[in-house]
C-alpha cells in the first residue's frame, strides 16, 4: 500500500474506507466532484451519514499517529476549514498500519489536529 505522500494516502484510505463500508452491509455512494464537505455517504438501516474519510502516517514521538484535521489547498497551501465545521456526521481515518477508526464527528473536540491515543480505542474497528 502506497503511503508515501498526502495523494497516496488519500487514494489508499479512500479505496479502504469504501471496501470497509461495503463488506459491513453500507450502500455506498461517491460524490462526483470534490467541492463538498464528505467524502462519502453511506447508507444503513434507512439512515444516511456523510463520511470525512483521513489518513495518516504522521506519529508523535510518542509513538502515537496524529490526525490532520485542517483542510489546505491553493497555489500556496492556505488553510480553509476544518472537519469540526463540516456537515458530516463521521470520520474514518486509516493509519499506516492499517487500523481503522470510525468516530462521530460531535466526539472530536480539536480543531487542527489529535491523537489516536486510548481515548479512541473504542471506535477502533
Amino acid at each position: 500500500m502506497l503511503f508515501d505522500n498526502n495523494k497516496n494516502i488519500g487514494n489508499s484510505s479512500l479505496g479502504i474506507a469504501v471496501a470497509y463500508f461495503c463488506s459491513n452491509g453500507y450502500v455506498v455512494s461517491i460524490p462526483l466532484n470534490d467541492t463538498q464537505d464528505y467524502d462519502l455517504v453511506v447508507e444503513k438501516d434507512n439512515k444516511l451519514y456523510r463520511v470525512q474519510v483521513k489518513g495518516t502516517s504522521f506519529k508523535t514521538k510518542y509513538g502515537i499517529y496524529q490526525v490532520a484535521l485542517k483542510s489546505c489547498g491553493g497555489t500556496k497551501g492556505k488553510f480553509y476549514k476544518t472537519v469540526r465545521n463540516t456537515n458530516v456526521e463521521l470520520l474514518f481515518i486509516v493509519t499506516k498500519d492499517l487500523d481503522k477508526y470510525l468516530i462521530p464527528i460531535e466526539n472530536i473536540k480539536n480543531d487542527y489536529t489529535f491523537n489516536l491515543g486510548n481515548k479512541y480505542d473504542k471506535y477502533l474497528l
